[in-house]
């Protein structure tokens, strides 16, 4: 079997760039074409980072592309999944790679009827900051994890993105396009969700476009876009969730997880970097210095940028026979909790899980420079 597969991208949006930037950090793959419902902006894509540009039904049928990662918007994301596996290839999607449980556990039908892989973002929990939070917790420095919270609070998307539209309507709103990351760290560090229960709003009916190039224009709220909910975990341990896009400004922390013995303060899971700080008791002590992890490096300006990880990792699964962390078992779990949420808010009771999962393996430092190229 070859040492290296070709990724197809499809869909060339803003998020594209990164993966075509990004993947020659790795070894074990090697992007060789991209497609777009928009062809123009397939070649432009193309002429940009030296790739083919082909139709999306070339894409599929391309004999040298194996894996095709999926970056259409969330409501597209089944569909497309389910093409490409019916196409005999294996598929990587931008989360949330489904938008139901249903959804997902058919693709993990046509998925093992086909003997293909499907793999999703994210896997910042990939990241240095939170692989030594893993650590840290699997050696009991801590204790015992009983409780945490978690913040993901803004004023919105529609001040930088150009088209925020989707990003307020069913498959949008803070907790599927931000949850992912806290929902996939909180499940890689403490294991799977028990139940859930929520309370949810929409801060305003309209949001106002401030962004070139539709500055001005209104747009309507379909989704809720302030989310507070408590997460039961199988291992005991109860978190608050806090996700909003209508907060201009406040001083809570990314997330801390509470253990018998300590306090852990993990950074933002949206990134791969960021300060792990812990207490021993109510006293901090340093922690930092010992662990060298590449994906903590900063290699984009001053940022830790190591997106395609998950993806190379997928790779590397199929060529060495092993499964991969940014798993569907994994992902599905995440996105079972992050509905489940939704649909609390709405009914006002408790939801339990229907899905569970096994912890992603722990991604080292050692296994992470196996990774790279």
């Amino acid at each position: 079997m070859t040492k290296t597969l070709g990724i197809g991208i499809l869909g060339c949006g803003n998020i594209s760039a990164a993966y075509m930037r990004l993947s020659p950090l790795f070894r074990g793959i090697e992007v060789r074409a991209c497609a777009d419902i928009n062809e123009a902006a397939a070649k432009a894509r193309a002429e940009e980072f030296s790739l083919r540009a082909e139709t999306v039904e070339g894409l599929l049928a391309a004999d040298d592309i194996d894996i095709v990662v999926n970056l259409t918007v969330p409501n597209a994301h089944f569909e497309v999944s389910k093409k490409v596996l019916e196409a005999g290839k294996h598929v990587y999607s931008e989360k949330p790679f489904v938008l139901s449980v249903e959804e997902g556990q058919e693709l993990a039908r046509i998925a093992k009827a086909k003997g293909l892989r499907v793999g999703s973002a994210p896997d910042t929990f990939l990241g240095g900051s939170h692989q030594l939070a893993r650590h840290l917790i699997d050696s009991d420095a801590v204790g015992k994890i009983t409780s945490g919270t978690c913040f993901v609070q803004s004023p919105g998307m529609e001040m930088w993105h150009p088209n925020p539209d989707f990003f307020f309507q069913p498959g949008g709103g803070p907790i599927l396009d931000l949850g992912p990351y806290y929902v996939s760290n909180l499940v890689q560090l403490l294991g799977p969700v028990k139940r859930v229960v929520a309370m949810c709003s929409k801060g305003s009916p309209e949001r106002t476009i401030t962004s070139q190039p539709r500055f001005g224009e209104k747009i309507p709220v379909g989704t809720p876009t302030t989310i507070h909910a408590v997460l039961q975990f199988h291992s005991g341990a109860q978190i608050t969730y806090c996700a909003s896009w209508d907060v201009w400004q406040h001083g809570h922390s990314n997330m801390e997880l509470y253990g018998r013995n300590g306090t852990l303060h993990v950074p933002d899971p949206n990134f791969f970097g960021g300060e792990v700080r812990m207490t021993e008791l109510g006293s901090f002590v340093n922690i930092n210095g010992s662990w060298d992890h590449p994906f903590s490096k900063a290699n984009d300006r001053t940022h830790a940028n190591y997106r395609t990880a998950g993806l190379a990792d997928m790779a590397q699964g199929i060529l060495e026979n092993r499964p991969h962390r940014c798993s569907l078992e994994f992902s599905l779990h995440v996105v079972d909790v992050m509905t489940a949420i939704l649909a609390s808010g709405e009914q006002g009771a408790f939801i339990d899980i229907k899905t569970t999962c096994d912890r992603p393996e722990a991604l080292d430092p050692q296994a992470a420079q196996g990774l790279l190229a």
